[in-house]
């Protein structure tokens, strides 16, 4: 009896696995033309590293760049993933999602890229009508939130202050993280550091060691969560006040890194109207060195999360907000963006960089083939204390004659203004042609580490090309 029990479940196991249902999808996306830029720097260093009173001075100089060729990713970046889902059954599900960067033009077609090449990879549990959890690498609430509502669908070009790429041959003139060079070479021409239009540092966009959750739409709201974990501070130690001449107080000198983060994002739809909410925060600690003056000798702060990547960050606290909404007439669709960001050092919480912009947009179908949008937006950058002895800007010790600014707290905040125009022509449902042309400029702000010469940019950023998905 007992034996036949047991092979009645065996059977029922068996017949049970059987019944589930599951898929794998194979998906792309392969966008490939012409980009072209042109860039106006005033006052930067008439040469490149370090100041240096009579040979390196920031004078009355301008520089011009122009850069073209044939490149990829304007309007998407490439990608190539994997998706699947199994139905498990009364209503549960399990799902996995596996996306690679691709590049086109490089030796590699798979890029190697840190912090890049993984885009998302993640394997998670649905169960219908309550929610869905899932952990890996992931997409945070607040980019989430801009894929919804972003006029340029968050395409790699100038011109978007939301969104705010830089596309095409010598992009990377624009990839420069808040903190990750030392001294005036951080600000040598073409980096447009600390002036508000750098590669995308307007929000974090993806993390790893992430656990993400989503409900269910009730009622028009749909909540989102996030949080990541990565790191051990159980081995750290601190080192009294006094005790090293190199210190600034108590600090890590030793062990592990500790990064963590959370988010919070609800979402509203009411007939044709969508109002998104979203924060969050990330915090780094790291061990790090410092003389009397706050000048980083090890650990000097790094914003995280800058470009698209998901780098970490370093001895930073990070918060950022961005609240939308869009309204579809039928004919247009309009957009309304706000976003705000403020990264702090999490040593010394008056040292600081901070991004605040807005921006309004529309995005119709002119014909059943052509699809064109536009957007104009504007904003703020903020540096604390001028740039002046701020560990985001510099990492050396400020002169004597210039502590006074230091300390006075007095913080130096440069303007910048964008506008985007774009349009696809759609050959079918998964090709399309496309024209982007993107302009910003930014206001004159001081950045350099000595001087008080104010710096200002103008560029802008053109593509046309084709885009395929599959």
């Amino acid at each position: 009896m007992k034996k036949s029990l047991f092979a009645l479940a065996a059977i029922g196991a068996v017949a049970g696995s059987a019944q589930a249902q599951s898929s794998v999808t194979v998906y792309g996306i392969l966008d490939l033309g012409y980009v072209g830029s042109n860039t106006s720097a005033a006052n930067q260093a008439s040469t490149s590293n370090a100041y240096n009173a009579t040979t390196n001075p920031l004078a009355n100089s301008v520089v011009k760049t122009t850069t073209g060729g044939f490149a990829d990713g304007a309007e998407s970046s490439s990608r190539l993933g994997f998706k699947g889902n199994e139905d498990l059954g009364g209503g549960l599900s399990a799902f996995f999602t596996i996306e690679t960067a691709l590049t086109p033009n490089q030796q590699n077609a798979i890029s190697a890229s840190t912090g890049t090449a993984n885009r998302q990879t993640f394997a998670g549990l649905k169960k219908a009508g309550v929610g869905q959890f899932a952990f890996g690498t992931q997409y945070t609430t607040i980019h989430n939130a801009v894929a919804a509502t972003d006029p340029g669908m968050q395409n790699n070009m100038m011109g978007n202050v939301i969104y705010d790429k830089f596309s095409g041959i010598g992009a990377s003139q624009g990839n420069q993280a808040v903190g990750s060079a030392v001294g005036a070479s951080a600000t040598q021409a073409g980096n447009f550091n600390y002036s508000g239009m750098q590669n995308n540092t307007s929000y974090t966009v993806r993390a790893n060691n992430m656990l993400s959750l989503e409900t269910d739409t009730f009622s028009g709201f749909k909540g989102k969560a996030f949080a990541v974990m990565d790191g051990n501070t159980a081995s750290q130690y601190t080192t009294p006040s006094g005790t090293n001449t190199n210190s600034i107080g108590a600090g890590y000198a030793g062990g592990q890194s500790s990064h963590t983060a959370w988010g919070l994002g609800v979402d509203y739809t009411w007939q044709k109207l969508l109002v998104t909410a979203n924060y969050q925060a990330f915090t780094d600690k790291n061990p790090y060195n410092a003389n009397s003056n706050g000048a980083y000798s090890t650990g000097a702060p790094i914003q995280n999360g800058w470009g698209g990547t998901s780098v970490l960050g370093t001895n930073a606290k990070d918060v950022q907000q961005y609240y939308a909404s869009t309204y579809d007439f039928g004919i247009l669709k309009a957009y309304v963006q706000y976003i705000n960001r403020k990264t702090s050092d999490v040593n010394n919480a008056t040292a600081y960089v901070a991004r605040t912009a807005s921006q309004i947009g529309v995005r119709s179908f002119v014909t059943p083939t052509i699809e064109s949008w536009a957007s104009v937006g504007m904003g703020n950058y903020t540096v604390s204390n001028g740039a002046q002895g701020n560990s985001f800007v510099n990492n050396a010790p400020v002169k004597a004659s210039e502590l006074a600014a230091v300390t006075s707290g007095q913080s130096n905040t440069a303007k910048f203004r964008a506008f985007q125009l774009g349009t696809n022509y759609w050959l079918s449902k998964r090709t399309n042609l496309y024209a982007i042309y993107g302009q910003q400029s930014q206001s004159n702000q001081t950045l350099s580490q000595y001087t008080v010469n104010p710096v200002s940019y103008n560029m802008n950023n053109y593509a046309v090309g084709m885009r395929h998905t599959f």
